[in-house]
């Protein structure tokens, strides 16, 4: 597996100062003055409003139905009116996740689904109840009524007063017109009143109007944040079951480069030592033909058959080389990336500075990683020298080969860096490349230790 390096695969982030190679967006106003007039303001703004309505029938039915079943725990009915009362928690905890992925920019995943061991009713209704997910489902509809109430109520006054403070110059004639009195009150008794009607008590309210206005939508920011919390930590799913599910992946990954390296062993075999032992023995079984006949042909086969016999040997030797080399087994990392560094076409520099040796899987497979790379040095990197160091911090296994080529190495677009950080993750391990168009590049590969 090998990636190009070169203009044409550079990344775009690193390419000029926007996104991709657009230019970067002038902005004319500051943040704090854009701010109120951002889509995303006016989108938490939105959630902040809906979470009231949406957290009020939460709060209802999650009481009800959790009464309604501790009630009933003394028959056999609460049972399963506890556990439908927990799914039905679980549905709007799914609203919750999209309203959340919509308005706020939050895109949680989706707890998997509760199934029974043997498939019955009575199963399912024992997963439900034995569901931590489930449970902080619960926990979400009766912590997020008291917030809701609060951040509702926060906002609200915020947004409107602060919106109608700045526009009172525009519409402060209504008040004399439709409510027969001067302009807002702020003050009044049976010997005198004050009212907001001069110019200058018209611009001071427009500016403290201003000044809630600029302050609102950070105070809403704010108050996301916290759904944002509750969100992730009460409706995702649990760490547990992210981390089978990422197992999952990492096998499905292992099994596949297993199958990939086996089709690529067979292939070697198939086109290269074996046809040429086919072709030797071929030949072989002519200069037998031949011996008594023609002696001299004869023995000019045999020659010509013993140079095939080194050539397949040295194929043989290749691809046990490239399946698990005999010096990595005997003489460690050090050994074995020095030879791989030998058949480099630049110059390389290894130091490896292990006092003990990692688990053999990681091992081969820090083996196989420093392998790749300086293959991608050879053939595209266009460089003068490169250099492998290996050492230990603490539990992980640390690589890194730099060289001085023209950079531009990218993760992306189906590249050979991509699968290899693919097998670097099946085993908790990760790829950072650091590649500048125009170098040099740094590519580094962590690995646990599993010593």
């Amino acid at each position: 597996m090998a990636t190009a390096y070169g203009p044409d695969t550079r990344d775009p982030q690193r390419s000029g100062s926007g996104s991709g190679n657009r230019p970067a967006t002038r902005r004319v106003l500051p943040a704090a003055l854009r701010a109120p007039l951002e889509a995303r303001t006016w989108r938490e703004f939105c959630y902040l409003m809906l979470s009231l309505p949406i957290s009020i029938v939460l709060f209802a039915f999650s009481i009800t139905m959790v009464s309604l079943g501790a009630g009933l725990l003394v028959t056999f009915l609460g049972i399963p009116v506890l556990a439908a009362g927990l799914v039905m928690c679980r549905g709007f905890g799914m609203l919750e996740r999209t309203r959340a992925r919509a308005l706020l920019g939050l895109d949680v995943a989706d707890p998997a689904p509760v199934r029974g061991r043997t498939g019955g009713l009575m199963s399912w209704v024992g997963a439900v109840l034995k569901s931590g997910v489930s449970w902080r489902h619960l926990l979400y509809s009766l912590l997020h009524f008291p917030w809701a109430v609060f951040a509702f109520c926060v906002s609200l006054t915020l947004w409107s007063w602060g919106w109608a403070a700045l526009t009172y110059p525009l519409w402060h004639w209504a008040v004399p017109s439709h409510a027969g009195v001067q302009g807002i009150q702020l003050y009044g008794d049976a010997t005198h009143e004050v009212y907001l009607d001069s110019p200058a008590e018209l611009a001071l309210t427009s500016v403290m109007g201003l000044g809630v206005v600029l302050l609102s939508p950070w105070v809403i920011r704010g108050l996301a944040s916290v759904d944002r919390l509750l969100v992730a930590g009460l409706l995702s799913p649990s760490r547990l079951a992210e981390r089978v599910t990422e197992l999952e992946s990492d096998r499905g990954v292992v099994v596949d480069t297993a199958a990939a390296d086996l089709r690529r062993i067979e292939r070697d075999l198939h086109d290269g030592a074996q046809a040429r032992l086919v072709a030797l023995a071929m030949d072989l079984g002519l200069a037998k033909e031949k011996l008594t006949d023609d002696p001299e042909a004869a023995a000019k086969m045999v020659d010509e058959a013993h140079g095939e016999v080194k050539v397949a040997l040295q194929e043989l030797r290749d691809l046990a080389r490239g399946i698990h080399p005999a010096v990595l087994t005997d003489r460690g990392l050090d050994a074995a990336l020095s030879a791989v560094a030998s058949r480099c076409t630049v110059p390389v520099t290894v130091e490896v500075d292990l006092a003990s040796r990692p688990a053999q899987a990681i091992e081969g497979i820090a083996y196989f990683t420093v392998s790749e790379l300086l293959q991608n040095v050879s053939k595209h990197s266009a460089a003068t020298r490169a250099s492998v160091d290996v050492w230990r911090t603490e539990d992980r296994l640390l690589l890194q080969v730099t060289d001085d080529g023209r950079g531009g190495a990218d993760l992306a677009g189906g590249s050979g860096l991509a699968g290899l950080t693919e097998r670097l993750e099946a085993v908790d391990g990760v790829l950072v490349v650091d590649s500048p168009v125009g170098g040099p590049t740094k590519v580094t590969a962590e690995l646990p230790w599993r010593g």
